[in-house]
């Protein structure tokens, strides 16, 4: 009987016990039931693959290049009076009968105001701006980033590349502003215009450069423009074009409108040409450029079809003047230059931006086709003469 009852109690813990431990298993987690694995240590930075990223992105504001360039940026308010006549006629016929219809002319003076940008390039006051924003001016006002008015004087001017060189009369320090590279500068760089648009004030615009090398657009003699899509409007002009960094790379000149306004096409000189020409205006109040003395024009298949020439590319020579560099090597009109010391040319803006970067005095091998004929010339070029408006 004792024996029998142990056994009952033995068999009610063994059943008992089971049901607990199904009850756990049931209670457990899921990871406690399907043990995974131990994972293996992260890897360390330098042992991780290396991610082909996208490019940099650009900064979500330029305010710090506005802050380098923007205190350099000047208005320039420039005026001129011009004097009109104007002829005064009787409009009774009996004083017209006595006294004529004439009377002696009657003279009156407008005033003329004009607006537009400059940037300052030395801490002595030199200053960058258009030749068309100071030309013919009677008096000219500048006034600077902090609203200060100061009196300039003319150092010089550039009709033919519209460049003209300021110097602000003050015995403060000026703030220059930084110097990039035009020639470094690639279309879809970010640039920004700085200027004083409508007379509004002082204004920043952003784009990027659209073009290089832009000429043939009738704006100046020589052309080698900055295009840009960055907003640039009357009163831009002689303003600042900078970079990212809000280095001067440019001189804001024109704009392409048949309204005024801008449609998202304006061009700048390039500071490095820009630069240049300041420099020989600042000693010696004129650029000096060379020259041989021709009247040329693009040779077009039209023009070798009358003219019987077997070439569509050069220059062809419609005038030389007279004991001029050109006239001395023998040159003639209806010869086709096609070379400058073995540099080929393909048009008339070729040829003269090319002689005009030269000095007066430098030795030219031209060379070119009379008829069929091939032939090299050799002169030495002359100092550009200063050309009208």
């Amino acid at each position: 009987m004792r024996m029998q009852r142990l056994l009952s109690l033995l068999l009610t813990a063994l059943t008992a016990g089971l049901a607990g431990a199904i009850v756990v298993l049931f209670l457990m987690p899921e990871r406690m039931l399907s043990p995974q694995p131990a994972s293996p240590p992260a890897a360390t930075t330098a042992n991780q693959p290396k991610i082909n990223l996208p490019r940099e992105s650009g900064p979500v504001s330029y305010a710090d290049a506005v802050d380098r360039a923007a205190p350099s940026v000047v208005n320039i308010f420039s005026t001129k009076i011009t004097t009109e006549s104007q002829a005064m006629r009787f409009k009774d016929p009996v004083l017209q009968h006595l006294f004529g219809s004439i009377l002696p002319e009657k003279t009156r003076q407008r005033l003329d105001t004009s607006l537009g940008s400059g940037v300052i390039i030395t801490e002595d006051g030199y200053m960058l701006t258009n030749h068309h924003v100071i030309d013919g001016a009677d008096e000219i006002k500048v006034v600077l980033a902090n609203g200060q008015s100061v009196s300039v004087s003319v150092v010089g001017s550039d009709a033919e590349s519209d460049v003209a060189v300021l110097k602000i009369n003050s015995e403060e320090s000026l703030q220059p502003i930084p110097f990039g590279h035009s020639s470094t500068q690639q279309v879809g760089d970010v640039v920004l215009a700085i200027g004083n648009p409508f007379g509004v004030g002082q204004t920043v615009t952003m784009g990027i450069i659209s073009a290089t090398g832009r000429s043939r657009l009738g704006i100046s003699t020589f052309e080698n423009f900055i295009q840009t899509d960055a907003a640039i409007n009357p009163g831009n002009s002689g303003g600042a074009l900078v970079n990212g960094h809000g280095e001067l790379i440019g001189i804001n000149t024109a704009i392409f409108s048949q309204t005024g306004g801008s449609h998202g096409i304006g061009f700048a000189i390039p500071f490095d040409l820009a630069q240049g020409i300041m420099q020989q205006l600042i000693s010696t109040g004129h650029v000096v450029r060379g020259w041989i003395g021709i009247q040329g024009q693009d040779v077009t298949k039209k023009l070798a079809e009358a003219f019987g020439l077997h070439i569509e590319d050069g220059v062809l020579v419609t005038g030389v003047l007279e004991n001029g560099p050109a006239s001395q090597a023998g040159l003639r009109p209806g010869d086709v230059i096609t070379s400058i010391n073995q540099i080929q040319l393909n048009n008339s803006q070729d040829l003269m931006q090319h002689i005009a970067g030269l000095p007066p005095g430098t030795e030219l091998m031209i060379g070119g086709w009379r008829g069929s004929d091939a032939f090299n010339l050799k002169t030495v070029s002359g100092e550009r003469p200063v050309f009208d408006e």
